[in-house]
C-alpha cells in the first residue's frame, strides 16, 4: 500500500482537491471528519477539550462551540498546543486503525496539520496544495466572512507555507481555476502511479 499525505495551508483548496481525489475513486482517510466524530456530545475526548478549556466551549446541549474553541485558540500558541496535545493522540490511533483496516493499494490521508502533528511519519510521499497569500485572504473573506485582520490571524496561526512547501515530496499550486487543480492532480497521479 502506498500512503500519501495530502496537506496544505488553510483556503488554499486541500479540501476541494481530497474530494476530487474521492470523486477519481481513491479513498481518502480525512482528518477534521475523525476530529468531528471523535468530539461527538458525550465523548471522552470533548470532556478532556471542556475540562482544559472551560464549560464555554459547550453549547447548551453538550456540544462543542467551535467558534468560541477558535477564539481561544487562533493567535495563541499555548492554548494551540493544549489543545493538539488532547486531540492529536486520539487521531493518529484512529488513523492507524483505518489504515490497518483499509485494502487498497493508494491511500490518502487528508491531514491539515500534517508535519506540524508528526503525522508524515505514517506517509510514504507528500502532497502539499499550496495558494498564494493574497488567495488565501480573498478565499477566507469569502468563504468564512471574515474581516483581513481574522483571515491573516488564521494563517499566521499556522506553519509558514514555505516550511509545508520545502517538506512536501509534491506541491501544487492553486490559485487559478477548478479544472486546473483537476488537471494538476491527474498529472500528479499519473506520476507516483508509473
Amino acid at each position: 500500500m502506498k500512503i500519501i499525505g495530502l496537506t496544505g495551508g488553510i483556503a488554499t483548496g486541500k479540501s476541494t482537491a481530497s474530494k476530487m481525489l474521492q470523486e477519481l475513486g481513491y479513498e481518502v482517510i480525512d482528518a477534521d471528519t475523525i476530529v468531528h466524530e471523535l468530539q461527538a456530545i458525550g465523548s471522552s475526548l470533548l470532556f478532556e477539550i471542556a475540562n482544559a478549556f472551560g464549560s464555554t466551549v459547550l453549547h447548551e446541549d453538550g456540544s462543542l462551540n467551535r467558534g468560541e474553541l477558535g477564539k481561544m485558540i487562533f493567535g495563541n500558541a499555548d492554548a494551540r498546543s493544549k489543545l493538539d496535545a488532547i486531540v492529536h493522540p486520539a487521531v493518529r490511533v484512529e488513523f492507524e486503525d483505518r489504515i490497518r483496516k483499509s485494502k487498497v493499494d493508494v491511500l490518502f490521508l487528508d491531514v491539515p496539520l500534517l508535519f506540524e502533528a508528526g503525522f508524515d511519519d505514517m506517509t510514504d510521499v507528500n502532497l502539499v496544495i499550496r495558494a498564494s497569500k493574497q488567495m488565501q485572504l480573498l478565499r477566507l473573506k469569502m468563504r468564512d466572512g471574515l474581516t483581513e485582520q481574522e483571515a491573516q490571524a488564521r494563517i499566521n496561526s499556522q506553519m509558514p507555507m514555505s516550511e509545508k512547501v520545502a517538506r512536501g515530496d509534491f506541491v501544487i499550486d492553486n490559485n487559478g481555476k477548478m479544472c486546473e487543480l483537476e488537471e494538476k492532480i491527474e498529472k500528479f497521479l499519473g506520476e507516483i502511479l508509473r
